[in-house]
């Protein structure tokens, strides 16, 4: 590491550009990158040098705030003003008088190398006769987001809100696997069971039959199996 490295980061320059990387989601790892360092000298410097640790921290923690916020806006709907309507209405005149009075005043302490021209022009522009009065606000609704509904339930209550369709359709899949594995092996028996009939030697009947029932038994289980 080299000697005195880490300081060009705590100057108020290098403290901005950790805390931009943080808010826009750098991992550790990518910010180690971008200052030309190994992920473990990084943390050793968080570790040492509390301003950087804290610049990192704190824009972090900021960004998953705003992002935790804004889906759960998403998820229960918010309203927002999208405009505003505003109207003028005259100032009493003693009231308006009084004002640029007092204004004009502090200005002229304030530069005392102003002209009176000058003086009086800026008291009118900063001291108005009209003021600016909001008669209307127009507010959008957003409807809730089920889709943000779900993944915010699913992460912060996995137990209560688990996805059931996928765990019906693995219950299903799994079933259907052991209906397979049956037929299959009571296939392979009644195959077995042929195979020991045919080389049976003739007049041995009674083995036969017992072989036949075999087969008749794989056949029932099989058949069971397609169930």
């Amino acid at each position: 590491m080299a000697k005195g490295k880490y300081q060009q980061w705590l100057t108020e320059e290098g403290l901005t550009k950790l805390a931009g990387w943080a808010r826009q989601g750098l991992t550790d790892e990518q910010i180690a990158h971008n200052m030309g360092i190994t992920p473990r000298t990084l943390y050793k410097w968080k570790t040492a040098h509390g301003q950087i640790g804290q610049a990192l921290i704190k824009e972090k923690e900021v960004v998953d705030f705003e992002v935790e916020n804004a889906l759960f806006k998403r998820a229960i709907g918010a309203s927002y003003t999208v405009d505003k309507t505003y109207t003028l209405i005259e100032i009493d005149p003693e009231t308006l008088a009084l004002n640029r009075k007092k204004y004009s005043n502090q200005y002229k302490l304030d530069h005392p190398e102003a002209t009176e021209e000058e003086i009086k022009d800026t008291t009118i522009e900063h001291i108005p006769a009209q003021q600016k009065i909001q008669t209307a606000e127009y507010v959008k609704q957003q409807p809730a987001d089920v889709t943000a509904q779900q993944f915010w339930l699913r992460n912060r209550k996995p137990k209560q809100y688990r996805d059931q369709s996928f765990a019906s359709l693995n219950e299903a899949q799994a079933e259907k696997a052991k209906q397979d594995a049956r037929k299959a092996r009571a296939e392979a028996d009644m195959a077995e069971a042929k195979a020991k009939a045919y080389r049976k030697p003739d007049g041995e009947a009674g083995g036969l039959n017992a072989i036949l029932a075999a087969i008749d038994t794989s056949a029932e289980e099989a058949k069971h199996g397609d169930d």
